[in-house]
């Protein structure tokens, strides 16, 4: 019995075509709702949406795919060389298909794979692109999607509270810190974290762990023994491995005793990320928010600019949309962005100077009418 794919009359507006993983596709797993991790066709015409898939995945996407139609390529594959009296690669099968729904021209991502794009091309299809999310309602979150995020921070606040619970618990030794007797370095302490994160359904990457000098770089990792009396940066941003949203958060923390300019630049890290909780609402250019940031920091005495060879002071933006990716529009820095309800962003302002250290917070809102709500329950406390 062959498969019969829907036919409708042609659109003057284009379909739209996804073909990906969407276990690493953001966009594809958005419209479907089906996480693989091999790659299957989705297509969105007339206003109905469909996915091509392997036998392998055939019974499962019927199941939890949120489309119209699921369909087998194999079956779809034996219509055509029956058709055609001639078996098909999979470029003629994508082809077919979209002939049988009427759909002359196609829109697709901008990191839409070139092995495909090519070809389809040449054989007619008319191909539009577009660049950043491929859906704009990606944007807006809304409760089942806020409720995924909150989930994955609460799992990464369970991480964090028991890495710091083992900083607590170590003991200084000539100012490096030992746990159980073992030398306590970033590298454990992210193996802590991950173990943690994996039982409460998270995987944690890059997670970042930096003490000291490592720590004037935002995005170093971190490697090697934790010492005391010294910044400590945690920045844990794992993905929930059931509903694939992401969670953000950082806390800076000292065992033992902060020197005094260190207190005095968490303090002032603080009062930044207080000043934008206030300011964050629907409406706002996100730009107000970052330069406001930027001019108390500045207020305080702590200035930002190249110095002894690198930059220093407050030099990334104060945050970004947060969702299926880590990083999402829209972005809370000197662009044009203006925040909207319901969109979940970062607020994780910093300041990082050599021979002192680094300090970066940061929690996760969403914007409201007449404010934030801050999803993250975490206390910020430097000394530990």
């Amino acid at each position: 019995m062959s498969v019969r794919a829907p036919m409708h009359k042609t659109s003057a507006h284009p379909g739209h075509l996804l073909i990906a993983s969407s276990e690493k596709d953001a966009d594809l797993y958005y419209a479907t709702k089906f996480i693989a991790p091999d790659p299957f066709v989705f297509v969105k015409a007339h206003g109905k949406s469909y996915i091509l898939v392997s036998d392998l995945e055939i019974d499962r996407a019927k199941k939890q795919a949120a489309v119209d139609g699921v369909f087998s390529t194999s079956k779809l594959a034996a219509e055509y060389k029956q058709t055609h009296r001639k078996p098909c690669d999979f470029i003629d099968l994508v082809l077919y298909f979209l002939k049988r729904l009427h759909v002359a021209s196609v829109l697709v991502p901008g990191n839409f794979p070139v092995q495909y794009y090519i070809p389809l091309r040449h054989a007619g299809l008319q191909i539009q692109y577009k660049n950043g999310l491929f859906f704009e309602t990606r944007l807006i979150k809304d409760r089942t999607e806020i409720r995924a995020i909150t989930q994955a921070l609460r799992a990464t606040e369970k991480a964090a509270h028991e890495a710091i619970a083992t900083l607590k618990h170590s003991v200084i030794r000539k100012k490096k810190l030992y746990f159980k007797g073992k030398l306590l370095t970033s590298e454990a302490l992210k193996k802590i974290i991950h173990r943690r994160l994996l039982e409460e359904g998270c995987m944690g990457e890059h997670t970042i762990v930096s003490c000291g000098q490592h720590a004037i770089d935002p995005h170093d990792q971190g490697s090697g023994p934790l010492y005391a009396h010294q910044p400590i940066i945690m920045d844990i941003f794992p993905r929930s491995q059931t509903t694939l949203y992401y969670a953000d958060f950082t806390r800076t923390v000292v065992r033992g005793k902060a020197p005094s300019e260190l207190k005095k630049i968490y303090a002032a890290v603080k009062q930044g990320q207080d000043l934008a909780f206030k300011m964050i609402r629907h409406g706002i250019a996100s730009r107000k928010v970052h330069a406001a940031i930027q001019a108390r920091f500045t207020q305080l005495g702590f200035n930002t600019g190249i110095k002894d060879g690198r930059m220093q002071g407050f030099f990334h933006s104060t945050g970004h949309g947060l969702g299926l990716d880590i990083h999402e529009p829209p972005r809370v820095s000197v662009g044009e962005d203006i925040l909207k309800a319901g969109q979940v962003v970062t607020v994780e302002p910093g300041l990082y100077y050599k021979g002192v250290g680094g300090v970066r917070l940061e929690d996760v809102v969403v914007v409201t009418k007449k404010g934030c709500v801050n999803l993250t329950r975490f206390p910020r406390q430097l000394e530990i």
